[in-house]
């Protein structure tokens, strides 16, 4: 009899059993608190852009671009002399905008139409252009890296809507001139301005203006003081659009 209670009670339980079953959950708890930690830090870094964005709402800041910060590690330094859009001959950015951006008063930070164009053309297997707004290429300038592709592309749109719906065009436009590179280590109109044609950006006559936007797409090829014959064609075009903008260009006034 007493060994049937004996077996009646069935099995000894291996030992560590209970231990490894209790394991397991813990280990999946500690997974997903990782992955919450992650998750966190990937959103804070993905709107840390729109914070440094909204804080460019107030005028005393001055951003500064990539391309300046990587100019300091290196120990090699830069030009750049802060000045507001209204210490700019009007004709300047008025030149700017018809030189890289016609639709910078009429789009919402992305030209859709552009953007259609090119990756239609991109499907298509053909040549692409480039179709970054102001907005985009101040998102690249402020936050990005400068070598083409359609990641950086990609991570631009949202950011420059952002940028549009948050900040005014004539503040988007004014840090673009103060960020914008235009030689190696000269950054903004104004040092542009001083080193190549030894005035202020509040002094340059029509064709100088036009002569520092026709040098944006490619600042390290192209020499706004003594450009090329290609340069010189693009600059009197711009010259020309530009005179002759009138209220395609009203976002960058007063009461724009």
């Amino acid at each position: 009899m007493a060994e049937d209670r004996v077996l009646s009670r069935g099995p000894k339980a291996k030992p560590g059993r209970r231990k490894g079953k209790a394991a397991a959950p813990r280990r999946g708890k500690r997974g997903r608190r990782w992955f919450v930690r992650a998750a966190l830090v990937l959103a804070i870094i993905a709107l840390l852009p729109i914070g440094l964005i909204a804080l460019a709402l107030v005028p005393q800041i001055r951003p500064v671009s990539t391309l300046m910060i990587a100019d300091l590690i290196a120990l090699k330094g830069y030009e750049r002399q802060w000045v507001s859009l209204d210490e700019m001959a009007p004709v300047l950015p008025r030149s700017v905008m018809m030189s890289e951006d016609g639709q910078f008063c009429r789009h919402y930070g992305v030209d859709l139409g552009e953007l259609k164009v090119v990756v239609e053309d991109a499907l298509d297997g053909e040549k692409t252009r480039g179709a970054s707004t102001i907005p985009m290429q101040l998102v690249k300038n402020l936050f990005l890296w400068p070598s083409r592709s359609f990641v950086r592309k990609g991570i631009e749109i949202p950011y420059a809507v952002a940028m549009d719906a948050i900040l005014p065009k004539r503040r988007i436009m004014e840090i673009y001139l103060n960020v914008v590179e235009l030689g190696e280590g000269i950054y903004g109109v104004e040092a542009a301005s001083q080193h190549y044609f030894d005035r202020s950006a509040a002094k340059l006559s029509a064709e100088q203006a036009a002569r520092l936007a026709a040098t944006l797409p490619n600042p390290a090829e192209r020499n706004p003081e003594a450009g090329g014959p290609g340069t010189r064609k693009l600059a009197r075009l711009i010259q020309r659009r530009a005179t002759r903008s009138g209220a395609y260009t009203g976002c960058l006034e007063l009461d724009g």
